[in-house]
């Protein structure tokens, strides 16, 4: 007596499933509840078309995060290499980035002008890249600081800032390389009077009050016998991150004829990976070499 009504409860189910693929392949609508109208309270944060979308993170917190987790002063090199590793995950996850600039506990994203992700919300252009740095950072961490666990997890915060011509976006980068340089010079004269000269932190700020690029570069090198232009370049202007063509070599196993054996060799294929530079990008000499980057303004 079971059978019929088996047959039947089947016969509904696959009606039932070819009614919803008819509706959902002509867009047809569901039935909405009544609690949607909570959507109308969501507020407009499409950005401008046709301008570049600029997302910057920076550190929550970072100098306390230093020092519990002992970072070398002025500058650390793992710390610097992880925050670029990170903004490299970023890059390759959300490939509407053209450029990327860090320096310190900072990086600077930016999106193609005609980039319609996520329809130019800035809620998500923000929100995305901060999560997938955090997440990048605390799994890449043991890569970089094999001797240091991490003692609480980093946070950063992000902004959304929108420029509407190649003038002013060239103008933020370079304006973030020029603070970039500001900072660690000045950091690069603080802690050498601590650690070469003895002075405690505030007798450092105090000397260095009211001083100038020039009697920085003094204090370096006729008291510590530093000249400030032998510093890496990463220290003095930051990591540029863009996109260039890497040959990256694997090892495969090609299948031969069924009476010959596998064999292992080695496969060179060519594809896109944002790479680090250490150079000048507020003069004219980087873009005119790299024209790509802003060719959509042509």
């Amino acid at each position: 007596m079971w059978a019929p009504c088996a047959a039947k409860l089947r016969d509904c189910w696959a009606a039932s499933s070819l009614i919803l693929s008819r509706c959902l392949s002509l867009g047809v609508s569901m039935a909405k509840s009544k609690f949607e109208y909570v959507r109308a309270f969501e507020a407009d944060d499409t950005c401008l078309p046709h301008c570049w979308v600029v997302v910057r993170l920076d550190g929550r917190n970072f100098h306390r995060f230093a020092e519990k987790h002992n970072f070398a002063k002025p500058n650390d090199s793992r710390a610097l290499h992880l925050m670029t590793k990170c903004a490299q995950r970023v890059m390759e996850e959300l490939e509407d980035i053209v450029i990327a600039y860090g320096q310190s506990d900072e990086y600077s994203f930016v999106f193609k002008r005609k980039s319609n992700w996520f329809k130019r919300r800035a809620s998500k252009f923000m929100t995305l890249v901060a999560s997938q740095f955090a997440s990048s950072y605390v799994f890449y961490w043991q890569d970089y600081f094999e001797d240091q666990p991490l003692l609480y997890p980093p946070g950063f915060d992000g902004r959304v800032v929108v420029y509407p011509s190649n003038k002013t976006l060239k103008d933020y980068l370079s304006w973030r390389q020029a603070d970039c340089h500001i900072n660690n010079l000045y950091n690069t004269v603080f802690w050498a009077l601590i650690q070469q000269s003895g002075l405690t932190p505030v007798q450092a700020q105090e000397r260095l009050q009211g001083t100038l690029a020039a009697d920085k570069n003094e204090i370096l090198f006729s008291q510590f016998n530093i000249n400030y232009n032998n510093e890496p370049l990463m220290y003095r202007k930051g990591t540029l991150l863009i996109w260039q063509e890497v040959c990256e070599v694997t090892v495969k196993e090609v299948k031969l004829p069924a009476e010959m054996k596998g064999e292992k060799m080695a496969v060179t294929k060519s594809r896109a990976k944002p790479v680090p530079l250490y150079c000048d990008i507020i003069g004219d000499a980087f873009w005119k070499e790299h024209p790509e980057i802003l060719e959509e303004d042509s």
